[in-house]
């Protein structure tokens, strides 16, 4: 096997979900100094229906599952971040309905389509220090990669290397944007979370 299967993207959901047990507090308390609060506990319920409905699927090709968890992210969440889950989850699912497995040489591919297609739903482009920009970085890294480890790998160093760099500027979407300039210094708590799921399920995989 050279690609990624249904199984790999509900594996994920699972691992996704686990870890988001060690995150909720930390991502709530990042939000909290820019927004809600709530990001984490938002995530954990939306990751927990995906969990729990991946343990249920059976689907034979990687698009029907990322279609199935499109619509159950859809329906756990009014979030705009649940939102653009589903947004991402469709667009991988739709480019993918035939297929039994992916390359992993594609998976930059897709995920920069869905990238274009969360902006398109939610309004925000690159640059406004959005989990946006973090998946686009991912996205960017893993272009060249031909297998699970070594896509892991550039996953993690480019939501980081993304971190680092929109760390010192200040946040342009949703309610962190009337913080402004009292951003700056401070981690979006989007891009943080696709960080920490990232390095979360790319430890959980290599152990």
């Amino acid at each position: 096997m050279t690609g990624f299967t249904s199984s790999h993207v509900r594996s994920t959901a699972l691992k996704a979900s686990v870890a988001m047990d060690e995150l909720k507090s930390v991502l709530n308390e990042a939000d909290a100094r820019i927004g809600d609060g709530d990001t984490g506990s938002m995530l954990a319920r939306v990751l927990k229906a995906l969990a729990d409905r991946a343990n249920a699927d059976k689907s034979e090709t990687v698009g029907a599952t990322c279609l199935v968890l499109a619509q159950t992210a859809a329906s756990s969440t009014g979030s705009s971040l649940g939102t653009l889950l589903a947004t991402g989850l469709m667009s991988v699912g739709k480019a993918t309905q035939e297929n039994k497995e992916v390359d992993w040489s594609a998976l930059g591919g897709l995920l920069a389509e869905a990238q274009q297609k969360m902006a398109a739903r939610g309004g925000a482009s690159l640059g406004d220090k959005t989990i946006l920009d973090g998946l686009h970085a991912v996205a960017i890294a893993i272009a060249e990669c031909n297998d699970q480890q070594s896509a892991a790998e550039a996953a993690r160093r480019g939501a980081h290397a993304a971190l680092d760099e929109f760390r010192q500027k200040p946040n342009r979407m949703g309610r962190a944007r009337m913080f402004a300039n009292a951003t700056i210094g401070l981690d979006d708590p989007g891009m943080l979370a696709l960080a920490k799921l990232i390095e979360a399920i790319a430890n959980d995989s290599q152990g």
